[in-house]
């Protein structure tokens, strides 16, 4: 598959892209840990199907150290019991705020309790940023037909 269009190249794509990173820097430099902002990721590029998203974070997150069981469960961690409640919190908060269109309450108290039960208000900001920019990044990708398959971890940065 060939990309439609290289946003990357174009001086509005490129300085868009540039708040993204912006963003995602903030979030990785929070006091989030590290494993459950790629398990977030993932599980977002996987509910809005962006294979270059998919790509890069399953292969950053065993370059991480991430064991391939747990990344092979992340599209079914509910049934997985190798998450922490932590994560799961996490991974709820994702699922529902990638999903606001799919449910007129968007994301419910439960799910939003669940998360501050197990996050201070630092790592809220950091998971609610995430999962705003990863939808961004996905629906960037997706509506360009971004291609997968040749990221290397760490390749941006």
């Amino acid at each position: 598959m060939d990309a439609r269009f290289d946003y990357a190249a174009n001086p509005v794509g490129a300085k868009a892209a540039k708040y993204f990173v912006s963003v995602s820097r903030a979030v990785a430099g929070s006091s989030l840990p590290a494993t459950t902002l790629e398990l977030v990721q993932l599980r977002v590029s996987q509910i809005n199907g962006c294979a270059v998203c998919v790509d890069q974070h399953t292969k950053d997150a065993a370059h991480a150290g991430e064991s391939s069981v747990r990344v092979n469960l992340v599209a079914v961690w509910r049934e997985a019991t190798v998450f922490t409640d932590a994560e799961r919190a996490a991974l709820e908060l994702a699922e529902q705020g990638t999903r606001v269109a799919d449910a007129a309450g968007g994301v419910t108290d439960e799910a939003w309790a669940n998360a501050a039960k197990h996050h201070d208000e630092d790592q809220l900001a950091a998971l609610v940023s995430a999962i705003a920019v990863m939808n961004a990044w996905n629906r960037m990708n997706v509506i360009t037909r971004q291609p997968a398959g040749g990221y290397q971890p760490g390749q941006w940065g």
